[in-house]
């Protein structure tokens, strides 16, 4: 599933390629994906002008000139298409298609239909069901280590499944957490209550860093994801644990020397650390 990193490359691309035109036609190839499409969506897209491009975790903002805002959520598989050619017929798996009298094109494909759209009212958008419980921006101000330390206090639950609880923290996934743990030198199965306020502060400090870096990257293109160019982001080269079980991460040599980056499961997802870097602790996850 696409990632913060991944969503804000996608929304900064349909921001340069559509901010200030004007939809044409909007049509759908379908009713709907995960949830239904809004009744007359076509219509209701149709003749409105694009005033702005946002992101809320994992979801893309368009807001339009009417007072209300396109919420996109790109799923397991989604993309978004950008072109200039608007006699471009709508290819397979593309469930929504906008054209602009500017004579842009912005198709969203989902093969595997997870992908969400709604139409609401701009102002109403942060009480959405699907935005209205989450928690504050890992790259805005809302997010720090007093707040993390706050969220972690008492709490028998691995760091690294705090951290995906989009209650605490919004629009962050596998990918970027597991390489904030290892460069904050944290197991990604110690208990979130024993981390103390130094160690808080570190984890804010890299998850600020691996998501910025990311996005600088364009984000990491696994399976589905690219770019609304088409061209691929390339930060899983950069990846320092992340799908790299039995090598040695930049800080050790891996085997024969070490054991190199291992990987274990939690809560049904792989998670990478180096065992020398990030060490487990009295206060871990049972993983027997």
């Amino acid at each position: 599933m696409p990632e913060l990193p991944e969503v804000e490359t996608v929304m900064r691309g349909m921001r340069l390629h559509l901010e200030g035109h004007k939809i044409a036609t909007a049509t759908t190839g379908r009713d709907g994906l995960r949830r239904p499409f809004p009744p007359g969506l076509g219509d209701s897209l149709r003749g409105r002008v694009i005033t702005r491009f946002g992101r809320r975790g994992k979801y893309i903002l368009v807001d339009l000139d009417d007072a209300r805002t396109l919420l996109v959520h790109l799923g397991m598989s989604g993309r978004i298409v950008l072109g200039s050619d608007i006699s471009t017929p709508a290819a397979r798996h593309e469930h929504l298609l906008i054209l602009t009298h500017q004579g842009a094109r912005c198709g969203l494909v989902d093969p595997r239909r997870f992908g969400v759209v709604d139409l609401v009212r701009t102002e109403d958008v942060g009480a959405h069901p699907l935005l209205a419980r989450m928690g504050p921006e890992p790259l805005g101000n809302g997010f720090d280590a007093v707040g993390l330390a706050r969220a972690a206090a008492g709490r028998r639950t691995p760091i690294k499944s705090l951290l995906l609880d989009q209650r605490v923290v919004a629009g962050l996934g596998n990918i970027y957490v597991s390489e904030a743990l290892f460069r904050a030198g944290i197991h990604p199965a110690r208990m979130a209550a024993s981390l103390d306020a130094a160690q808080c502060g570190a984890l804010v400090g890299s998850i600020r860093d691996v998501l910025t870096e990311a996005i600088a990257a364009g984000g990491s293109s696994l399976r589905d994801y690219v770019k609304p160019d088409g061209e691929l982001g390339y930060f899983q080269h950069a990846w320092r644990v992340y799908g790299r079980a039995g090598e040695g991460c930049p800080e050790c040599p891996g085997p024969p020397a070490c054991d190199g980056v291992m990987r274990i499961t939690q809560a049904g997802r792989s998670s990478f650390f180096c065992p020398m870097r990030q060490e487990v602790g009295a206060e871990a996850e049972d993983l027997s």
